[in-house]
């Protein structure tokens, strides 16, 4: 019987042009699914053949876990006080095994062998071909649609497949069975039922492999794709930098009567593709991107990450777009967030702002707005500036002597000093449970504190919106902690 399984195994590995190993553990799969039958319940079962004379052992395990974890399985688990009794070194996530009768390879029923066989063959065959083409380094993966799959597209390249999820196609967009399809290679997901390809038409990663494959100075390294935002089927931006100050960026990849912009775009459906040029200088780069709206002038937050536009009444919709489009893909592509807005709003904006800075001053320098009005007008918009700004660059303010510097400089440390201490006081207002909630930073406790947010109830009440004002984090982050901070109502 030894020889005749080595003989079947070597014959299947001709056949099949797979490794003796992976018909080895097919059968072994075989043999432990049987003797599993035997047992009932979830016991464990490890089966090892030996690979020259095909003479095999069965064992059943117990895996080791933690004493305070529990037993999940006590068919197939075991604490770790409990192994330590038998084998005093041995470690959690250790297996114990004890050998058990094996099942004869004849009970084991021909054709349920056979099936896990040809099944571990496939997976196998499966693998391989997957390995082959992932190792060829393509990104682009092109191919016919094979069939639909509950809305996802199968797409096949020679033994290949990929899927093309519905999410990932351009909207309004009719493959059919037959067609011929591009789309970029997201990644290889193993977790996946069948095609374990991802791929992507809607990605900005497609539209800069295609611009990669329409202009040859990308793929020589004389240009360089920056970022890249799209509403696919609609609208997209890609921002490009020369490396050659020799080629025109923006001229290269529109190519002669726009013959490389058009390829790309009827790939993409007509989607309209603006071609930005990259800037180191952030306001430059967000001027470029918000093309063809002409901006007035720009004011730049680095604390926030934002920056203020300022367009003419009749720029105003060009710069925002339809449905706000243009801005929002200017802001994806910069990765600043960006207000558009008039002279008249920004100039309102900035008395609000100034009324704001020249209140502070007033209350926490005891000064007058005369005073307030010359730190606001030489640039000083906190008490930080105030206090720690360099001395001679104070002394260089027509209207202030070296005495009432220093006198300024004084009163903002106290008043800093005296801010620090109450909210300090406020913090310790703040209940242990709010303090322990995951997610919950020194910085952010000091904000809540400040807002009178006070208990992880006090937070699970507020809207998303409210958390963001109070606290700047982004939506996103301010939706998953008031689900945090809400957690205990639902498991009370």
């Amino acid at each position: 019987m030894n020889r005749e399984l080595l003989m079947l195994v070597d014959a299947i590995s001709r056949e099949k042009s797979v490794e003796r190993d992976v018909v080895f553990g097919a059968v072994e799969a075989a043999l432990a699914s049987a003797t599993k039958k035997l047992y009932g319940g979830e016991v464990d079962i490890r089966v090892a053949i030996d690979r020259e004379t095909g003479e095999y052992e069965t064992f059943r395990r117990w895996h080791v876990v933690p004493n305070e974890a529990g037993l999940q399985n006590a068919d197939a688990e075991i604490l770790l006080f409990e192994a330590q009794e038998q084998i005093a070194d041995i470690e959690v996530d250790d297996h114990i095994e004890e050998g058990v009768e094996s099942v004869p390879i004849g009970r084991i029923g021909a054709q349920a062998a056979k099936q896990v066989i040809l099944q571990k063959i496939r997976d196998a065959e499966r693998e391989q071909l997957l390995n082959d083409f992932m190792s060829r380094g393509e990104k682009i993966f092109v191919g016919t649609v094979k069939r639909l799959d509950k809305g996802d597209i199968i797409a096949e390249s020679g033994r290949v497949e990929g899927r093309l999820k519905r999410g990932e196609m351009i909207p309004k967009e009719n493959l059919r069975t037959g067609d011929r399809v591009r789309a970029v290679i997201l990644g290889v997901d193993p977790t996946q039922r069948g095609p374990q390809i991802m791929l992507s038409r809607s990605s900005p990663e497609f539209m800069k492999e295609l611009f990669a494959q329409e202009v040859p100075e990308i793929e020589q390294g004389l240009l360089e794709i920056k970022s890249c935002a799209r509403d696919s089927g609609s609208r997209a931006k890609i921002a490009v930098v020369s490396h050659d100050k020799r080629v025109d960026p923006i001229g290269t990849c529109v190519g002669v009567r726009g013959s490389r912009v058009n390829g790309v775009t009827n790939e993409l459906a007509g989607e309209r593709v603006d071609i930005v040029l990259w800037s180191e200088d952030p306001a430059q780069f967000v001027i470029g991107a918000l093309a063809p709206a002409n901006v007035q002038s720009i004011v730049v937050d680095e604390e926030r990450h934002a920056m203020d536009v300022v367009v003419d009444e009749e720029n105003l919709a060009i710069a925002i777009g339809r449905g706000g489009q243009n801005v929002r893909l200017a802001s994806e592509l910069t990765g600043w967030k960006i207000n558009i807005m008039t002279a008249e709003e920004s100039a309102a904006k900035h008395a609000e702002e100034s009324d704001s800075v020249r209140r502070l001053f007033v209350e926490k320098l005891d000064v007058d707005e005369e005073v307030a009005d010359i730190l606001i007008a030489e640039g000083f918009a906190s008490l930080e500036e105030v206090a720690y700004v360099p001395m001679q660059e104070m002394l260089e303010i027509e209207a202030f002597d070296e005495e009432t510097v220093n006198e300024l400089r004084t009163r903002a440390k106290d008043a800093l000093l005296t801010m620090e201490i109450a909210r300090e006081e406020k913090v310790e207002e703040v209940s242990q449970d709010l303090r322990d909630l995951e997610g919950i930073t020194p910085e952010l406790l000091a904000k809540l504190a400040a807002g009178d947010i006070n208990t992880r109830d006090d937070l699970a009440d507020l809207a998303v919106d409210e958390l963001v004002e109070v606290s700047s984090l982004d939506e996103a982050a301010a939706r998953a902690l008031i689900m945090k901070a809400r957690e205990h109502w639902f498991s009370a």
